[in-house]
């Protein structure tokens, strides 16, 4: 290497703020950098409602009895006909804007009341309220959008009013409305004051009929100005995530319906009105305004890689009440002479991300408003299925076909549900892996907190093993706990996850589960985040992810930390300790948990590290039984500046969890 260019460019770095990459230091062990990412499956309302920032439900009027008992076209929309007006509504499903989005609402006007009839209101049409009412802020814009078709007579003025309390005008505006196929009308809303349960009206003002579809409000303050609900995208980037695994969970392979429900990612990456909506796994609908598409962008505006997952031709084993027939359990399989499509959806995917502008489905992707590729790297193959004979055969014809083509995809497997040795799925799922030469494996389990103190599984298993693990989905789960995880199960977690650091040659990757939960409409305990219209709430298990994402590295050393009177991480599991090296950031840090009722001191060296002085220390810290909900937030981060030492000794607190973050 020239001696001057690299001096310069060491220079010009230094200028710019920017560390050249370290050598690590002697006896560290080189681990994954991609450790600590995120799961996201739209379960609890964590799409609709949540992530999607679009504040109407049931916009495309897509809502029907197999999704959920008693459920219609008119699910979330009331009729209104202030002013004395007369008419109805009915849904209609002849000449739609798109197949796959086949129902809509036509208004029938049959008389339009005298303004003065009713408070200065009239017309006939429809209300939303959203999701138990819409968050309105003062002063900020809205996009609302609706596609509307004029069914005769002359142009129909429709009136669009965003409501408050007390039927307080917020925004509003007119269309009118002449064209007899389907037309898109857009108008830009300033609120005018707060409202937490506003509602959403379309009113037309003259008699006639008038078809309605696509109903959307979505605020202009999204994360990275495309559709994601801002702050609760921002609560994931606080995690630091390396990756997202997306979209499910069962989600994926259709749960308790068979093939019919299954996810199919290319009704999600066009315009939104030519989407394909679905029953969704846990019972209500998914209108896929939150696609592949919008999952690829969230990965890139975040820095993290893509993991999606297909399904591979076998479904769900809780396929009608197949849950309660363990172990035998249902699956329905797609024959082995149709496995193609499905292997094909996979290669299309492959071209999708990452295919020039050129290709088919690489110029779908830049029709979108991406002509750049989403490069791609890692692709899942199954969830969490029961790995009988027939998964086998047809995860090996998928496997094989799409790594003949792409061999630069790097697939994950699965390990099936329950993933403990002993565990006839996980005994399978392994020697599956080992039979293909699989790279990653997918282990699931949600266990009690005992179990997590007492496993220390990835100590045993073997280093000359050609397939990692991903620690796709886990998370303490004691029934009696309330309903968000308690700070006992958190520290469970944090000392599980530096055992778990201490391995990361091994585990590749991991992500708790499940993320999101909407405190009205939550389907599964515990979860990361939960949510209402206003804000998200973290859980003692956030608080820990987001240690281990902001302290993510590519070395560990596990002989820096020695607790007191010759205690350790081994024979004594309420303690642990990591200390985790990232080479590119030139940053060491060091995490040291007790989960006694005792307190604890630590001698910490690192000598062999070049430590400089002004360091930060965060510490959480709780009674087992303390846990963030709703109305308490007792466990949150306390970070002070801290004095680092090539050599210090520090005390931790019961039932503690210290991290200190030094600059090297």
């Amino acid at each position: 290497m020239n001696y001057r260019y690299a001096l310069g460019a060491l220079m010009l770095a230094s200028s710019l703020g920017v560390s050249a990459q370290m050598k690590a230091p002697a006896g560290g062990k080189a681990i994954s950098d991609e450790l600590i990412g995120i799961f996201f499956e739209d379960i609890s309302f964590a799409a609709d409602g949540g992530l999607n920032a679009n504040l109407v439900q049931n916009g495309s009027f897509e809502y029907n009895p197999t999704v959920r008992d008693g459920w219609g076209p008119g699910t979330s929309w009331r009729f209104q006909r202030p002013g004395h007006s007369a008419g109805y509504i009915a849904s209609k499903s002849e000449s739609p804007i798109h197949p796959n989005n086949p129902t809509y609402m036509r208004i029938f006007a049959e008389r339009i009341g005298h303004y003065s009839d009713f408070d200065g209101w009239t017309g006939v049409g429809l209300q939303n309220d959203g999701f138990n009412g819409m968050n309105i802020k003062a002063g900020a814009k809205y996009d609302f959008s609706i596609f509307m078709r004029n069914v005769d007579g002359k142009g129909k003025p429709v009136r669009v009013v965003l409501v408050g309390n007390n039927r307080k005008i917020l925004a509003e505006a007119q269309f009118n409305v002449f064209d007899k196929e389907w037309q898109k009308y857009s108008a830009v809303f300033t609120a005018a004051e707060d409202c937490k349960n506003a509602n959403l009206q379309i009113l037309m003002l003259e008699k006639g009929n008038l078809d309605v579809d696509m109903v959307s409000l979505v605020p202009q303050d999204t994360y990275h100005g495309h559709g994601i609900r801002k702050d609760l995208a921002e609560a994931l980037e606080g995690l630091n995530p390396k990756f997202m695994r997306f979209p499910g969970g069962c989600v994926v392979h259709g749960g308790g319906d068979g093939f019919w429900d299954t996810y199919r990612w290319k009704t999600t990456v066009g315009p939104k009105e030519q989407r394909k909506s679905l029953k969704n796994t846990w019972g209500y609908n998914q209108s896929m305004e939150v696609g592949y598409f919008e999952y690829f962008q969230l990965c890139e505006d975040m820095g993290m890689q893509p993991l999606p997952i297909l399904p591979c031709g076998v479904s769900c084993q809780g396929v009608n009440g197949g849950w309660n027939m363990w172990p035998t359990q249902a699956q329905e399989v797609v024959p082995m002479d149709e496995m193609d499509e499905w292997v094909q959806d996979a290669l299309d995917l492959i071209e999708w991300a990452n295919g020039d502008v050129t290709t088919k489905w690489g110029a779908v992707r830049a029709a979108a408003g991406h002509p750049k590729p989403f490069n791609l790297k890692y692709l899942g193959i199954g969830n969490e299925e029961k790995i009988s004979p027939a998964f086998c055969e047809r995860f090996k014809y998928m496997y094989e076909k799409v790594t003949a083509a792409h061999p630069e995809i790097v697939i994950v497997g699965t390990a099936g549900p329950g993933s403990h040795k002993g565990n006839p799925d996980y005994e399978a799922g392994w020697k599956l892996a080992e039979e293909t030469g699989l790279p990653i494996i997918d282990e699931h389990y949600y266990d009690p907190r005992q179990q997590f103190i007492d496993s220390r599984q990835y100590d045993s298993y073997p280093r000359d093993r050609k397939t990692k693990v991903y620690l796709g989905e886990y998370s303490v789960q004691d029934k009696g706990h309330g309903q968000m995880n308690q700070w006992g199960d958190a520290l469970a977690e944090a000392i599980y996850l530096m055992h778990v650091e201490r391995n990361a040659d091994v585990v590749t990757m991991t992500s708790y589960a499940p993320l999101f939960a909407y405190k009205h409409n939550t389907n599964w305990n515990p979860n990361m985040i939960y949510f209402d219209n206003e804000r998200p709430f973290f859980t003692c298990s956030y608080y820990v992810q987001q240690m281990f994402g902001q302290s993510s590295g590519n070395y560990f050393y596990g002989d820096c930390v020695k607790f007191a009177n010759g205690e350790n991480e081994f024979d004594n599991h309420l303690l642990g300790q990591s200390v985790v090296l990232n080479t590119k950031t030139r940053e060491l840090f060091v995490k040291v948990a007790n989960m006694t009722s005792d307190t604890k001191k630590a001698a910490i060296d690192l000598s062999r590290f070049s430590v400089k002085p002004n360091a930060k220390k965060t510490t959480l810290s709780g009674k087992l039984d303390d846990e963030n909900n709703y109305d308490k937030h007792p466990v949150s981060p306390v970070v002070e500046n801290f004095k680092a030492a090539k050599k210090m000794n520090i005390e931790l607190a019961p039932n503690s969890l210290v991290m200190i973050s030094i600059k090297l």
